[in-house]
């Protein structure tokens, strides 16, 4: 588990569990917050250069990844996780900050992504 933060800083995970069976990560905050993240989603939104891009504007839209599962979690020092997908994409680390925005703006995060899906003609599958 992670070490205790400094007081004022960002929201710091107090639980980490994946849920390999139910395609999930359940991460509690030290605010209260408490988030549930889809493999899927986690997947198409990887911190990876290979779904980010290298700058601003080279975003990738990330099909086929509805049936997509997590396999494993490495921590990264104290402030990320490697988090490990059957498809072998193994390479974003998803800071805390980036799994507590996740959470936080799940919403919109998952609408824009099936708009960007729909705009490419693409598909979940």
């Amino acid at each position: 588990m992670p070490d205790v933060p400094k007081p004022g800083a960002a929201p710091w995970p107090t639980e980490i569990k994946l849920r390999k069976s139910e395609r999930c990560l359940d991460i509690a905050f030290d605010d209260g917050a408490h988030f549930r993240l889809e493999a899927e989603l986690l997947r198409v939104e990887s911190p990876s250069a290979e779904v980010q891009g290298h700058g601003s504007g080279q975003k990738k839209t990330v099909p086929g990844k509805a049936a997509v599962a997590m396999t494993g979690l490495e921590p990264v020092g104290n402030y990320a996780l490697r988090i490990l997908f059957d498809d072998g994409h193994d390479s974003g680390l998803f800071t805390w900050e980036t799994l507590y925005r996740l959470g936080r703006d799940r919403e919109k995060i998952w609408t824009d992504y099936l708009t960007a899906l729909e705009r490419g003609g693409l598909s979940r599958e």
